[in-house]
């Protein structure tokens, strides 16, 4: 197992990895909103946060060597499910004809009280 870790995406609030490598299969833990510099919610609209969500996701990605083309599947938390198609209209630029597996659920609250989290795995063959 190799642990992945780039600058280019927020540092963990916790303790975990921003993503581990196992085999040919990277598991990326959810990624919030924050700006990887100043560690805070880039806004409160929910498609630019969408958006910020996705750009460290490819963040972790590249530096592991992958890219959106190799994600298998994903997972979205969000704060308020009636965003759910704003959501999908940011995340569907990322998987234009490739589409992953997903699920989607509403959740009571998120860190740094955000409004959404998505997580990726991504498989190399």
């Amino acid at each position: 197992m190799k642990t992945i870790n780039t600058n280019n995406a927020p540092a963990a609030i916790g303790p975990y990895a921003q993503a581990v490598e196992a085999g040919n299969t990277l598991y990326i833990s959810g990624q919030v909103p924050l700006c990887p510099v100043r560690m805070e919610a880039v806004s409160e609209d929910v498609q630019v946060q969408t958006r910020q969500c996705m750009a460290n996701l490819k963040a972790i990605l590249e530096e592991a060597g992958y890219s959106f083309q190799n994600v298998v599947k994903c997972g979205i938390f969000l704060k308020n499910l009636e965003d759910f198609a704003l959501v999908n209209e940011v995340y569907a630029e990322y998987f234009p004809e490739h589409k992953p597996a997903r699920f989607c659920v509403e959740v009571s609250r998120l860190p740094r009280d955000v409004q959404v989290e998505i997580d990726a795995i991504a498989v190399k063959e």
